[in-house]
Formats: C-alpha cells, sequence, structure tokens
C-alpha cells in the first residue's frame, strides 16, 4: 500500500491522538521518541508482538503492586559519553545512575519472580539484560542517601572534612570574641549579631568606627550607614578554609573518576539496559491508554475481515 494511503488511514483512525495521549504518560525521553516514531503497521506478526506486550503490561498495571512505578529515567544521554577513555560522570548523574539501577533490578527481579508461564513476551524482552549489583554497592559507598558524597568515601575524604569543621568552629569561637569585645567597647550595636556573606563571618559596626576594628571591609549596608567586617584575626583562618575547600572539591573530582574507571567495562550492558527501561517506559504508556480507554486485546483476523 502507497505511503500517502497509510497516513490517510492514520487520520482516519485518529492515531495522532492516540500518540499525544501516550506522550502524556511517557516517563523518559527515550519512550516520547519511541512514541513519535511509531508507524501504523500491517504486518501481522508486528501487531501480534506489540499486542502481546501491551496486554501483559496491561495486566501488570492492573494486579502486580510490585511492579516498580518510579524511577524511569534517562541515562543513555549521560553514559555513552563515559565510553570516551578518561571522562568523568558528575555527582548529579551518578544519583541519577543510581535510581537508574535499581529500578532496573527491580523490573528484572519482577519478571524473575513471577510464576511460569505469565508474562512470556515481556520476559522474552528482558532475558538478555544483565544487572550488576557491584555498581549499586560502589554508588552506596560513595554517595549517602541524600545524594551527597559520603564523609567517609575515602581516608583522605574524611581527614579533610573533619580539618575544615576544625576550621570553621574556631572560627566562629574566635569571632563571637571580637563580636563581645566591639561591643564592649562600643564599636558595635549591643543587639549587633554575626553576619554571613559569601561563606566568611563578618562583623557588622557603624561606618564611623571601621577604622576602629582592625579587618577588611568586606560589605556595607543600603544606607551606607553600616559596614561588614572581616576582622584580620580570622582572615588567615577563613583562608584556611578555603585551601580545604578546594582540597575537598578535588577529592571529590578524583573519587569521581575513580568510579567511572571503575564503570567503564560495564557501560555496554548498562546502555542496553537503559534502552530496556526505555522500551518498558514505552509499553507501559501503551498499557495505561488502554487501561484508560477501557480497551481489550483484539484479534486479529487471517482473512482481512473487521468486526
Amino acid at each position: 500500500m502507497q505511503m500517502e494511503n497509510w497516513v490517510k488511514i492514520e487520520q482516519k483512525l485518529g492515531f495522532e491522538k492516540i500518540k499525544e495521549q501516550l506522550l502524556g504518560r511517557c516517563s523518559t525521553n527515550y519512550a516520547k521518541e519511541r512514541v513519535r516514531a511509531e508507524k501504523v503497521s500491517h504486518n501481522a506478526r508486528t501487531i501480534g508482538k506489540r499486542l502481546a506486550l501491551t496486554d501483559e503490561m496491561r495486566l501488570i498495571c492492573m494486579f502486580e503492586s510490585s511492579f516498580p512505578q518510579n524511577g524511569f529515567i534517562d541515562s543513555i544521554d549521560f553514559l555513552k559519553p563515559l565510553e570516551v577513555e578518561y571522562s568523568s560522570i558528575s555527582l548529579e548523574n551518578m544519583n541519577k545512575l543510581y535510581t537508574f539501577v535499581e529500578n532496573l533490578k527491580g523490573v528484572l527481579n519482577f519478571f524473575k519472580g513471577s510464576k511460569e508461564g505469565s508474562y512470556t513476551s515481556l520476559k522474552e524482552m528482558a532475558s538478555p539484560i544483565m544487572f550488576f549489583p557491584e555498581v549499586s554497592r560502589r554508588i552506596e559507598s560513595i554517595v549517602d542517601r541524600f545524594g551527597e558524597v559520603r564523609d567517609n568515601a575515602t581516608p583522605e575524604l574524611f581527614n579533610i572534612r573533619k580539618s575544615l569543621r576544625e576550621k570553621e568552629n574556631s572560627i566562629s569561637r574566635k569571632i563571637q570574641q571580637i563580636l563581645r569585645k566591639a561591643q564592649e567597647e562600643g564599636l558595635a550595636d549591643e543587639d549587633a549579631s554575626i553576619s554571613a556573606r559569601d561563606g566568611r563571618l563578618l562583623i557588622p559596626v557603624s561606618a564611623t568606627n571601621k577604622r576602629k576594628l582592625p579587618g577588611f571591609v568586606y560589605d556595607e549596608s543600603a544606607t551606607g550607614k553600616t559596614v561588614f567586617i572581616e576582622p584580620i584575626e580570622v582572615v588567615e583562618l577563613n583562608n584556611q578554609v578555603k585551601e580545604l575547600m578546594f582540597a575537598q572539591q578535588r577529592e571529590i573530582l578524583r573519587i569521581l573518576r575513580e568510579f567511572s574507571d571503575f564503570l567503564r567495562p560495564y557501560l555496554p550492558e548498562l546502555i542496553d539496559g537503559a534502552r530496556f527501561i526505555g522500551e518498558i517506559d514505552f509499553i507501559r504508556a501503551k498499557a495505561q491508554v488502554a487501561m484508560q480507554m477501557e480497551a481489550g486485546k483484539p484479534i486479529i483476523s487471517e482473512d482481512e475481515t473487521l468486526k
């Protein structure tokens, strides 16, 4: 059948409207692209395969509460660049990777644990997909439940952060002492409190007294009547804190590079798994639209008749 005839059939069937409904049900861009690329088929075998996958997923959505509902995210876009040697994953993408692998584990475990003879088409699709528990374990050893790098991710990071906390506590104690002294000498108001600007702790004093408190004027109020001074006694401590922060960032980058090197051999299988999750998201969207329409699986005619 000519292409223009198929376009007319798609229009008469309201195929584009169905695709619009599907797009609203997709969690991943991968699945949305699959929807946009989908065409009406006239091959009975292809139609049968599509119907079987969607109908099995419809039953799962209706009756299987243990099937993962969340974690369907795009992963290919940040996994593919890691194939390049010396490339490195970001902390944000490491957290996305953990969400993806845990979702993948949940989906594969669901099919592995479902009774024999059920969801045969989906199980066949899932059968070549591999899951590597070591990837999840390695991420868990680096990142906490808030998505931040753990203090004990490496001994070096532990020592850096310990020193950082000690320096910050020293600065806090020192600047409180200086503030109390400034208040006693009338340089700062009795109700004045420590102010923070760009990570530095500052003392507010009146502009007329700014030269009486040794330090650097870091900021001033909108009226210019109050200036915020970094006391010279804490400048060196603040510089040490900044150096430790730089050291912390360098160590985190080193940890991410090391993890990326560990991850690289697993990338082909992980990318296959990401495509699989995208396909599951696509099929799930079709199943949800079918449920919304109260649609059942049709029987394919062998003689091209329609009832």
